[in-house]
């Protein structure tokens, strides 16, 4: 079977796609699958590379530039080339894709529906559940209403910033204490996000998310561990073993996550068996609250009392080689290459299911 690995994209976190695609394809490729690279460039220009044959040594091999004919070189260049395409010309019969996206267009239901339109079966969440979970503000009123804890929150766009911004910093220090965490609302990896101690601060924090996303997020912060489950199923779901984020900061940015990798993971969290239950209980709540498939890593706050809140969804976590989704799964027992495969066979079944429903009355 053929799997086209959609990789790279037009967000901020385009390099970490590209650091999780060379894992997916490895993995492909231990499977016994065929892998079809696409690659996005930062332009939003998509490239065509021919067939990985070999395990990839370095994910630079997938920065793909232009060449009048695709070649993929001894292995041993710093890049790869590849062939302008029209996005539709990845549609192909018998073909599964794996969009390995993550943030905005591409994990947020972009490239979803226009697989949809492809008729394409692939890989994650669908339509509703990319954009409602990629949404930050959108996914917390979802939460709400399917009754999960969350930490206080206050969020507002650019236009009421603009029209009002002393109206909407004594909301946020009427309604949240300090530190607050300011967030644009659709995106992931720690991008834009900041930690901020007084007003001026948070007018100079809502001001760098706002260079992500027209619409902003204002949390309370709480002295609190970061707890993380994996689930992973369409109808059928299931959830992982709790891991645990051991951080020395309260904060940690982009930098720390995926260029110094200064995070360490406990996998399983060291956390009461209950404590578990319910944070797994609330994973899959979440899942189904947002009309999840495919996968997803549910992401908590957990205090030194135990009281839960839940933090967030990814519908498109990172697979790279310090990734916790996949983690989880090793810990649970399903390895690296099986969680790739069933990933697949999921793929394909809620693409068969769909094409049952009938589309003319």
């Amino acid at each position: 079977m053929k799997i086209i690995v959609l990789y790279g994209g037009l967000s901020p976190e385009h390099d970490i796609s590209i650091l999780s695609a060379t894992n997916v394809i490895n993995a492909l490729l231990e499977a016994d699958y065929s892998v079809q690279p696409y690659y996005i460039n930062k332009e939003g220009k998509w490239l065509k590379a021919p067939l990985v044959t070999e395990k990839l040594a370095s994910d630079t091999l997938l920065q793909l530039k232009q060449a009048h004919a695709a070649s993929w070189g001894d292995g041993k260049g710093l890049t790869s080339t590849g062939v302008w395409i029209q996005p539709g010309q990845i549609a192909e019969d018998d073909a599964v894709v794996f969009p390995v996206l993550h943030g905005p267009n591409g994990e947020d239901g972009t490239i979803q529906g226009f697989l949809e339109v492809l008729n394409l079966p692939y890989v994650g969440a669908g339509v509703t559940a990319s954009a409602t979970g990629m949404d930050k503000i959108i996914s917390k009123q979802l939460f709400d209403q399917a009754g999960l804890p969350q930490v206080p929150y206050v969020y507002f766009d650019k236009r009421d910033w603009l029209q009002d911004q002393s109206r909407w910093i004594q909301k946020c220090e009427g309604n949240l204490l300090y530190p607050f965490f300011v967030k644009p609302a659709n995106m992931g990896s720690s991008v834009g996000v900041s930690r901020v101690e007084n007003s001026q601060e948070l007018i100079k924090a809502v001001d760098v998310a706002l260079e992500f996303d027209r619409r902003i997020v204002v949390e309370q912060g709480i002295s609190a561990n970061e707890c993380e489950v994996a689930v992973l199923g369409n109808d059928d779901i299931h959830a992982s073993v709790v891991g645990r984020l051991v951080k020395s900061s309260d904060f940690y940015d982009y930098d720390e996550k995926y260029i110094n990798n200064t995070v360490e993971m406990e996998i399983p969290a060291n956390l009461p068996e209950a404590v578990s239950d319910k944070i797994k209980d609330y994973a899959l709540k979440a899942y189904r609250a947002v009309d999840g498939t495919g996968l997803t890593r549910a992401d908590f706050f957990v205090t030194a009392n135990y009281d839960i809140y839940i933090n967030e969804v990814n519908t498109m976590p990172g697979f790279t080689q310090f990734s916790m989704y996949p983690s989880l799964w090793q810990a649970t027992g399903l390895n690296y290459r099986d969680l790739i495969d069933e990933l697949i066979q999921l793929a394909i079944r809620r693409h068969q299911a769909k094409a049952s429903i009938r589309k003319i009355y």
